[in-house]
């Protein structure tokens, strides 16, 4: 492995740690809130390691969802990891099957960027030690900011009511997606179904929102394609 370019992938993903670390802080003082101790909360981080579907299942488990809605939901949210790991599959082609179970593991919205976005450069770069640099520390730091979110969300009165503090993450992650017509119709057409669904049985607004706002913005982007191939 060269270190070099895993040094280099430390260095590139540390700008985006300021977002991550308060993101993992939410997360733990979400874990707290629904009942979780530290090593369920932290066991949980480990084995799941996703910030999005983490924090909703987090939040249906603190409403005593069904154990299969939890599931299904954190699912769904997760569903373009499989984008992410068709696009970046070729680069680990030749690579051993262990060790792309453990890049599957770490794969992330942050590290597939970055490796990608490298990957395509013109400087040559050791794949794996620099995908393995910036993913291992985000993976690090989510571990151990959800860890110190546990401990200070157990210590923080009630009445601070930072129960807000997962909807206004969703909503710093949701606002900066919505960049062009397909998102702004997928996340308005989601929010809007799972505020509207909010009373339905076993706590399904949630994932029935994230489903329909799938389609929605899978039916919104088919008519950009047509025209753009008209255009041709």
């Amino acid at each position: 492995m060269d270190r070099e370019d895993f040094a280099r992938g430390v260095r590139e993903v540390a700008p985006l740690l300021l977002g991550v670390a308060p993101f993992g802080l939410v997360a733990g003082i979400a874990a707290a809130n629904a009942g979780l101790d530290l090593t369920q909360a932290v066991g949980m981080s480990v084995i799941v390691f996703a910030g999005a579907s983490q924090l909703a299942a987090l939040d249906l488990i603190g409403r005593d969802a069904p154990l299969s809605v939890v599931v299904l939901t954190a699912v769904v949210i997760n569903l373009r990891m499989l984008m992410y790991s068709a696009s970046i599959a070729p680069h680990f082609r030749t690579f051993a099957t262990r060790l792309k179970a453990g890049l599957a593991y770490l794969l992330t919205d942050q590290a597939y960027a970055l490796s990608i976005a490298s990957y395509r450069g013109e400087r040559s770069v050791d794949r794996a030690a620099y995908y393995i640099g910036v993913a291992l520390t985000l993976w690090v730091v989510w571990q151990v900011t959800t860890a110190a979110g546990v401990v200070l969300g157990t210590g923080v009165p009630d009445a601070w009511g930072l129960e807000f503090a997962v909807p206004l993450v969703f909503l710093a992650l949701l606002v900066p997606a919505m960049e062009d017509g397909p998102t702004t119709v997928a996340g308005l057409a989601g929010g809007t179904i799972a505020v509207a669904g909010a009373g339905l049985p076993l706590n399904l607004g949630l994932l029935v929102g994230a489903s329909v706002g799938i389609v929605a913005g899978l039916v919104a982007e088919r008519p950009m394609e047509v025209n753009a191939t008209d255009g041709h």
